[in-house]
């Protein structure tokens, strides 16, 4: 019995033996070989780390040198992308531990990825990601994601995104109510969007102020932050599910305060629906997710899980990109006086001093023009991942199954094949006769928003919300560069601007 024993552990041994290996090294250098045999080349797959230690070192390297006032983003922020695009071509291939990344910088093969959500589904995400943003929209692929999307759909866009704006207003109007106290004085208006995107998607989506969801989005920054620093890390497969690290005990922690937060958000909802005696939990985004949870029909409903990953994806999504993308507009209308006063002319003539509608924002020419330069040159997004599905041709190439494909928007941003040898410099009359002329017929050259039938859902959201904020601090003030701005933008979820952005206000 002792022999029979020792045998089968000995054999289970051996079996996790092989697989670890098969994994770790014979699978990756197989890949390797079949990828080179059709002209896509990498980086050599080091075994376990594949290209890791390689990966945190350019980053490491990248961020923590001095950046000058320059607009060259590709190079800084994925440094992996500029340089091995230099050594093995537009599409080459990198390995995060055992998994190949083949890197995308043609727009047409971006193109065909994002169009087909069939091939080219979202990848399983794990760790880190899985804790901020769950299985919900960003993360959900097939019937679940077309559930949810089809919810987001109804939420922001049509008449629903009219009866938002006057809570946009509202809450940049208390903002630059704070702002007269620091006129003529350094104001550090990063920190200060980061309030405002939180304040306006606290009253639109989820019928609150910042003050109550304060605590939502201090836990999600933390998560944030422990996403950063462990952009890179590879696990030992096999034992990932078992030796947790102090981060990844903090994350549980921080994930599970977060739901216990949001449902005690929904509780307070069921009851003010319960003390008003009607049958409706409101209108705004957190009342369309209860109803659909509440829902008797099983092919509309969401589970309370779905439910709570939505809110955090939304509370996320309506701080992070929007606030980012405020700020690099406010730096490029710093740095470059003429168009600031060509953009406040413009508005200046449609508004006068009131308040800008939402209909009325759509024919702001000047403004859009800005808007997308700073989107093409700081999109607030930089990469779009998929995975490949066995068998699929992409392009020329038959790709390997569960190979991640990742689309680098900042790569189809700063081409100077396509926006030409003045891609760095900051020109909003490239967009002057639309997209399609910008991009010389390129159109998925710029996708600040993603692509295709997964494009950001809160896009028509966040563009009203930026001209609006933008319009209204234009009609009041005129600003400039501190001395004090130290350039260096850094990714978390968003571009942003690692250090704050500082501006010295002068009232008109």
């Amino acid at each position: 019995m002792i022999i029979l024993v020792l045998s089968c552990v000995s054999v289970c041994f051996i079996i996790i033996v092989l697989k670890f290996f098969y994994e770790l090294w014979w699978k990756p250098i197989y890949v390797q070989s079949a990828l080179r045999s059709q002209g896509i080349k990498g980086p050599q797959y080091r075994f376990f780390h594949g290209n890791s230690k390689e990966l945190i070192r350019m980053s490491n390297e990248s961020l923590t040198t001095p950046m000058e006032l320059s607009h060259q983003m590709l190079q800084r922020l994925q440094p992996h992308c500029y340089f091995w695009k230099k050594l093995y071509g537009s599409n080459c291939v990198y390995w995060l531990g055992p998994r190949p990344r083949l890197i995308i910088t043609e727009p047409n093969l971006a193109k065909e990825i994002m169009n087909k959500d069939d091939l080219y589904p979202k990848p399983e995400f794990e760790s880190y990601l899985k804790n901020l943003f769950g299985d919900g929209l960003v993360t959900a692929n097939g019937e679940k994601w077309f559930r949810l999307r089809k919810l987001a759909n109804h939420i922001f866009h049509g008449e629903s995104l009219k009866g938002m704006t006057p809570a946009m207003i509202a809450a940049t109007e208390m903002m630059l109510e704070r702002w007269r106290q620091h006129e003529a004085k350094e104001i550090d208006v990063y920190e200060e969007f980061k309030l405002l995107t939180s304040e306006i998607i606290s009253r639109t989506a989820f019928g609150s102020s910042y003050l109550e969801g304060q605590h939502i989005f201090d836990m999600l920054s933390r998560l944030i932050l422990i996403l950063y620093r462990n952009n890179y890390l590879v696990k030992i497969p096999l034992l990932k599910k078992f030796l947790k690290t102090k981060d990844d005990m903090e994350a549980d922690r921080i994930e599970d305060g977060i739901r216990d937060s949001i449902m005690k958000m929904i509780k307070k909802r069921e009851e003010e629906a319960k003390l008003r005696q009607v049958d409706s939990y409101g209108s705004d985004f957190l009342g369309v997710l209860i109803k659909a949870n509440r829902d008797m029909d099983k092919t509309k409903q969401i589970s309370i899980e779905d439910l709570i990953d939505e809110c955090k994806t939304f509370y996320i999504a309506g701080q992070e990109t929007t606030s980012s993308a405020l700020a690099w507009n406010i730096l490029l209308l710093a740095i470059h006086m003429d168009w600031q006063e060509k953009a406040r002319e413009e508005i200046l003539e449609l508004f006068g001093q009131r308040n800008p509608t939402l209909d009325e924002i759509s024919r702001l020419k000047i403004m859009n023009m800005i808007i997308n330069e700073t989107l093409r040159l700081y999109s607030p997004s930089i990469t779009m991942m998929r995975e490949v599905h066995k068998g699929t041709r992409l392009g020329k190439l038959v790709a390997p199954a569960r190979m991640d494909v990742l689309v680098s928007i900042l790569a189809l941003h700063h081409d100077p094949e396509i926006w030409g040898e003045d891609v760095h410099l900051f020109k909003p009359e490239r967009f002057a006769e639309g997209v399609a002329k910008a991009t010389r017929n390129n159109i998925a050259a710029f996708c600040p928003f993603g692509l295709g039938p997964r494009n950001c859902v809160g896009m028509s959201f966040s563009m009203a919300e930026t001209k609006i904020v933008l319009s209204m601090i234009l009609q009041r003030y005129r600003f400039t560069l501190s001395p004090n701005y130290v350039h260096s933008p850094i990714v978390l979820i968003a571009v942003s601007p690692q250090k704050g952005l500082q501006v010295t206000l002068q009232p008109l």
